[in-house]
């Protein structure tokens, strides 16, 4: 490998939300929030580092050069082409959500999404007075994997119901790791369509791809799905650059821009920093190497969690990993509650994955896999002893 994902690089201390929030000890391994423990590719450290050898961090434009790379990157690896009219840049891709929902939808409206889903998705919509409308997702158990897919019949029933305006989609998805499959987009756009419904596509975890599965954008399925889409992407989690603040809300329809706009600059969520542009320009222009052994490592660590838990809990069965880097465990078997078991699992076992009642589905728990594949691996044995214990 070209590329060093084996060393651990030391956080705690940092001001790190995943390393330095409270857990009561100090060797507590985090396994939940979605940032990864690997240093961003070198190619973006290095323009980061010249832009802050120039010394001075004024107010940014944004080049050309910036929707350059946009338009190259998603033209040259999804087959999507883009237009530089289309792209309106922003701080990160939740205040994209929360901003684009607040354009197409007046309080009480409904918006229709399929659950368990980021939790940010729950917040943004009842930020907006909005009302949650829950499509869940459909399990079908096979010994210690899961495999998911979409319920169509009662996404049908919820998005024809007159109050629903959006359909909030998140592909790949997380919490589920579904990449979502080019026939299941069209299916869903021609729901939506049908239904006068806007799709917001949320794509941040775009570039995590699993072997055998490819990921294609909603708008790049055909020129329909285009016209009822709103993109939200961003190099911050295929990257690691989540601090950096950069994001992109997409679309072809100019009235819709319009829209979008007037409330970027209501919330002020409109101008962006120089390291931001910098790291974009950097990851999508060079950055394609160093992605794909990410994603190889990625997927060594889910081949560990599936041996891992196989053994020690095979009654804990795991879905498919498409996309993502976060393993969906369904922990029923434990009977109680998601957040009881990662409080019992950060006490005894010193490990913290994520309850799945933030997600919306209390029998399951997240874990990000996104770290050393050592580090990696001593977090899931301790996951799968701690659940042991627990179920008996």
């Amino acid at each position: 490998m070209a590329y060093d994902f084996d060393s651990i690089v030391p956080r705690r201390g940092t001001s790190c939300v995943k390393w330095d929030s409270p857990t009561g000890a100090e060797d507590v391994i985090p396994m939940w929030v979605a940032d990864m423990d690997f240093r961003t590719a070198p190619c973006i450290v290095d323009a980061l580092r010249r832009r802050v050898e120039h010394g001075v961090f004024g107010y940014t434009l944004v080049p050309d050069s910036y929707y350059d790379a946009i338009i190259s990157w998603f033209s040259r690896r999804r087959g999507w082409k883009i237009e530089r009219e289309w792209i309106m840049y922003t701080t990160a891709v939740v205040p994209a959500l929360s901003v684009c929902i607040k354009a197409f939808t007046q309080p009480g409206d409904k918006v229709v999404f399929i659950t368990p889903a980021y939790n940010c998705f729950f917040s943004s919509i009842r930020n907006a007075g909005c009302i949650e409308s829950r499509c869940p997702a459909k399990y079908v158990y096979n010994g210690s994997t899961i495999s998911v897919s979409i319920d169509w019949d009662s996404l049908e029933s919820l998005c024809e119901d007159p109050a629903a305006k959006v359909l909030l989609l998140c592909n790949p998805h997380n919490p589920l790791g579904r990449i979502w499959t080019r026939q299941e987009l069209a299916r869903l756009g021609e729901i939506a369509r049908r239904h006068g419904l806007v799709v917001l596509s949320d794509e941040i975890h775009c570039e995590l791809e699993m072997p055998g599965h490819t990921f294609t954008p909603f708008a790049a399925v055909s020129p329909e799905n285009q016209s009822c889409c709103v993109t939200m992407n961003s190099p911050s989690k295929s990257f690691n650059t989540a601090s950096l603040q950069i994001a992109n809300i997409i679309t072809d329809n100019p009235s819709w821009r319009e829209r979008i706009d007037r409330v970027i600059n209501i919330y002020e969520v409109c101008d962006v920093g120089p390291f931001g542009v910098v790291g974009l320009e950097a990851a999508y222009n060079q950055g394609e190497d160093w992605l794909r052994e990410l994603n190889g490592c990625i997927w060594k660590n889910f081949c560990d969690l599936r041996d891992i838990f196989s053994r020690e809990i095979p009654e804990c069965p795991v879905t498919d990993l498409q996309g993502t880097y976060l393993a969906w465990v369904d922990i029923s078997a434990a009977k109680t509650g998601s957040q009881e078991i990662v409080d019992s699992l950060i006490v005894n076992d010193h490990v913290r994955p994520g309850p799945g009642a933030l997600y919306g589905d209390d029998r399951f728990i997240r874990i990000n896999l996104a770290c050393p594949p050592a580090l990696c691996h001593e977090g899931l044995l301790r996951s799968a002893r701690g659940l042991r214990r627990i179920i008996g």
